[in-house]
């Protein structure tokens, strides 16, 4: 597959752009290329329009955008397959809702508002498609904690959430059952009134949002005993989440198709959980390598040792270090450290020697310490005597 553009430069905006610029530039490209206004090129503009609305979706949404700017057009290669910006898996998968059409794009508002500055009529029936169409479900966002041991290893944790599930009772109709939903006698479903207004320079028409209906276009006659007209009940139930291992401090998993439920038979939305890696106090981490510091004695230290290391997984490595190694001597074990999120790459594990001097030695010690120091030409410690002797 072909690598997608970068979506700053789809836009025409830089990398600090606010929502503000990122709006302006999307309306001004949008408006350009809308296949109406090409009717000559409409291929070429379908193509162009298509690619500044998922470059939008992405950048305006603050946590696509975020991981978007971490991971890239192509997203993190191992969180999923295909299928979006990011990816398309059950699991940590970065997504986009993709492109559906002209009159399908829940993430962007009302493109109907946009349009109809642009194109006059025809967009306002856009926006009343809109209005009584498929609408995705709000996504959802929460934090969970996990150890250093098990960003390493990947996890599967489970947990609880707070969400509005569709009403058992009426199937998410709002209206009890043996009953149905009816079409709104005051906009006669459309959700909006047009007022024409007589003014000095002649007749002007606007456009408001029905107060009957609220816009949906449709009135429960009867409601729902059980969800009272919503649609929808709030219920907390239990999601198991699996954590990939090499997962970092922020990094955010995705699961897909559980956020809130959509309306009008649209998709439910996702949700993001930021994952909280706790410090470890053995370890620490830098990208993808493990560190920590290895404590010797100074007989091992000058005359070289096998050291038994303590790994992340809990095995140990063997490893000999030389003799006359210095306190902070860097080791390097290939390939233990944490697997790589974004490629099939895996870190390496690097300790450091920390050579301790013992605070107390026994006569015996003391006397063979004395004898090496001999050896070596150098002054032997003076013996403190008593105050009386």
């Amino acid at each position: 597959m072909a690598n997608k553009r970068d979506y700053y430069e789809v836009l025409g905006v830089s990398k600090t752009a606010t929502d503000d610029e990122l709006k302006k530039a999307y309306r001004k490209l949008a408006k350009k290329y809308h296949p109406d206004a090409n009717p000559d090129n409409k291929k070429e503009a379908e193509a162009k329009f298509k690619e500044v609305n998922e470059a939008y979706e992405t950048l305006s949404n603050p946590e696509k955008r975020r991981m978007y700017d971490q991971f890239g057009p192509d997203g993190p290669q191992g969180f999923g397959g295909a299928g979006g910006p990011f990816g398309g898996g059950n699991y940590y998968s970065y997504t986009s809702s993709g492109f559906n059409g002209f009159d399908g794009f829940s993430d962007f508002g009302d493109l109907g508002d946009i349009f109809s500055s642009f194109f006059g009529g025809g967009a306002r029936t856009s926006s009343r498609q809109k209005t009584r169409g498929p609408r995705k479900g709000a996504d959802l966002n929460l934090n969970i904690d996990i150890t250093f041991e098990e960003a390493f290893l990947g996890v599967e944790k489970e947990i609880v959430i707070t969400r509005p599930e569709t009403c058992d009772v009426c199937h998410g109709t709002g209206a009890r059952p043996g009953t149905s939903v009816t079409k709104c006698p005051i906009c006669n479903g459309t959700g909006t009134v047009k007022q024409v207004q007589n003014t000095i320079l002649g007749q002007m028409q606007t456009t408001r949002t029905c107060t009957n209906c609220h816009g949906t276009g449709e009135v429960i006659k009867e409601p729902c005993d059980n969800c009272k007209g919503k649609g929808t009940v709030r219920k907390q139930p239990r999601i198991k989440v699996k954590i990939p291992a090499g997962i970092d401090d922020n990094q955010t998993v995705v699961l897909r198709g559980e956020g809130e439920p959509g309306e009008k038979g649209g998709p439910k939305g996702d949700l993001y959980i930021t994952v909280r890696v706790k410090k470890s106090s053995v370890y620490t981490r830098q990208g993808t390598t493990v560190m920590c510091e290895i404590p010797v004695t100074i007989t091992q230290a000058t005359l070289g040792a096998e050291l038994k290391i303590p790994m992340v997984d809990g095995s140990t490595e063997i490893y000999t270090i030389p003799e006359g190694t210095q306190t902070g001597t860097k080791f390097t074990i290939r390939e233990r450290g944490f697997n790589s999120i974004s490629s099939a790459t895996r870190g390496n594990f690097v300790f450091t020697v920390v050579v301790q001097t013992p605070k107390r030695l026994s006569r015996e010690q003391r006397d063979l310490l004395e004898q090496l120091a001999r050896t070596m030409n150098e002054q032997p410690p003076v013996k403190k005597r008593g105050i009386f002797g």
